[in-house]
């Protein structure tokens, strides 16, 4: 059996398959044969899915290590992270069509090997060159492996129920895998080396790559979409500027060039994409793709989800190390509640609650617990504990963000055609990573400004210090609850009342809008 697109259904999706005998008569129920396949893809995906996500935050607590070990400045620092947020979000449309373009287990298995091949570079890494080298290429097979990885769980998994129970376990892995990083990236590099928090890339590769062999059928799309090349630079290009520019806000003044330089062109370059998307006979993000209102509202979900997220990572990381003196370890296993909330939650949310109420009331009211999490940590000082004061701000972020993020990919990606699915999985991507990478930059200059503004006038003691950063980080905190109440206002806008009801997408009848 073919999708739509010419492209063979994975081995996983062997019920559709399997319900036609050999004379071609319908036959109730799974192929007896392979009754948990999918189950076992949904793994493989899982795995893929974690490796990527988990690079964006596991390196973080290895860098004072690495720095020490290379010898880089404070200055060059963030470039470890930037280069692989500037890889990755800039091309993950790009990987998302070349998925579509020639099959997406090839993209899949090309991902891996390249992923696991990059972060053995790194992690050989001898000099500050060669690690972000090895950075920027992992970024770049990330943006490959991400969108095929999605697209396969979204045309592996087409019964509505299972659909839900997939993607609530997607959902989660995608939400808990910063949280994940931080606690692996901790213990590899207290109890081994750095260079272990990019070595470990290459186990998690290699079972995935032997999972999906196993797995996934062959095959590529008779019915190929061209590719759009003019869309392709302007959003790669456009997403590269925009990154490239709130990060360069960390080290910069707003007022550089290099920081609204390349975010005005970015902006200008996004959308000139957006109006050639209306012209191009093979567009690269059809607009049948985003102008369906539960579509939009889902990319919208990601993108200030993953932009809020991040105050949590990364200044709750800084608060408990440096105003706890918490060890990296440690620091890693206190993320671990609000990363069983989350996953429980989100497997509740997408087999329960949406199917039978619909993700209107259900994101928005994620994103309200998100802001009063959020609200709730802007207490922290320096004599606060554990468990009163940092474990339920933490469960309750948790528990908003499994109302979040699984509805958020399942919506995202419903009723998308199998020709489109690559690109409709990639903007999922893209919205959580360009989020989290402006989430990032913002946040970080807007704490270091409170920092500095509170210094004013006052002698630099240690306490005067430590007051500093408490003060930085409840900034973060405040702009991070701001995030998840307009993700609550345009989330309530957007999606329609009721229970989802999934019809793809006639390709057909949806050519592209010429204004």
């Amino acid at each position: 059996m073919a999708t739509t697109s010419g492209e063979p259904a994975p081995i996983a999706d062997a019920d559709a398959a399997a319900s036609l005998t050999k004379g071609g008569r319908a036959k109730r129920g799974p192929d007896p044969d392979h009754p948990s396949h999918r189950w076992w893809v949904l793994g493989v995906i899982g795995l893929a899915q974690l490796m990527v996500v988990l690079d964006a935050t596991i390196v973080n607590i290895a860098l004072p290590s690495a720095q020490a070990d290379l010898g880089f400045s404070d200055g060059n620092r963030q470039w470890i992270v930037t280069a692989y947020a500037l890889a990755f979000g800039s091309l993950l449309l790009l990987g998302g069509r070349v998925a579509d373009l020639i099959g997406r287990k090839r993209v899949f298995l090309i991902g891996l090997v390249g992923f696991a091949l990059a972060s053995a570079l790194g992690g050989a890494a001898t000099s500050f060159g060669m690690l972000v080298s090895a950075r920027a290429l992992q970024g770049l097979f990330g943006a490959m492996l991400a969108p095929a990885a999605l697209s396969l769980l979204t045309t592996t998994f087409t019964d509505p129920k299972e659909r839900a129970k997939a993607f609530g376990i997607y959902g989660a892995i995608a939400g808990a895998g910063g949280a994940v990083g931080l606690l692996l990236g901790g213990i590899l590099t207290e109890y081994l080396d750095w260079r272990w928090c990019l070595y470990v890339n290459l186990i998690i590769a290699v079972v995935a790559f032997v999972g999906a062999l196993r797995l996934l059928q062959p095959g590529v799309p008779a019915d190929r979409p061209k590719l759009d090349v003019p869309g392709t630079v302007l959003v790669s290009a456009g997403l590269f500027c925009i990154v490239y520019g709130f990060s360069n806000a960390e080290t910069h003044a707003w007022s550089s060039p290099q920081t609204w330089g390349f975010l005005v062109v970015g902006a200008v370059l996004v959308a000139a994409f957006g109006w050639w998307q209306t012209r191009a006979a093979h567009p690269l993000l059809p607009l049948r793709v985003i102008l369906d209102r539960d579509r939009g509202a889902s990319f919208a979900a990601m993108f200030i989800s993953g932009a809020g997220m991040f105050g949590v990572f990364l200044f709750l990381t800084y608060y408990l190390q440096q105003s706890l003196h918490y060890s990296p370890v440690k620091t890693g296993l206190a993320f671990l509640p609000m990363v069983a909330v989350m996953v429980v939650i989100s497997v509740i949310t997408t087999n329960k609650l949406v199917p039978r109420y619909g993700a209107k009331p259900i994101v928005p009211t994620g994103m309200l617990l998100a802001a009063v999490a959020m609200a709730w940590m802007t207490q922290l000082d320096l004599s606060s504990s554990y468990v009163p004061h940092v474990l339920f701000p933490l469960m309750l972020m948790g528990f908003g963000l499994g109302l979040v993020f699984a509805p958020g990919m399942s919506l995202a990606t419903s009723g998308v055609g199998p020709r489109d699915a690559g690109v409709a999985s990639a903007m999922v991507n893209t919205s959580q990573q360009v989020g989290g990478s402006i989430g990032t930059a913002l946040l970080n200059t807007l704490a270091t400004s409170a920092a500095a503004s509170f210094l004013v006038g006052k002698q630099p003691t240690p306490g005067t210090q430590a007051q500093a950063q408490l003060h930085s980080y409840s900034t973060a905190y405040w702009w991070s609850a701001g995030f998840f109440v307009l993700g609550f206002l345009v989330t309530v806008i957007l999606y329609r009342p009721g229970a989802p009801s999934i019809h793809p997408v006639d390709e057909d009848a949806a050519p592209a809008v010429h204004m």
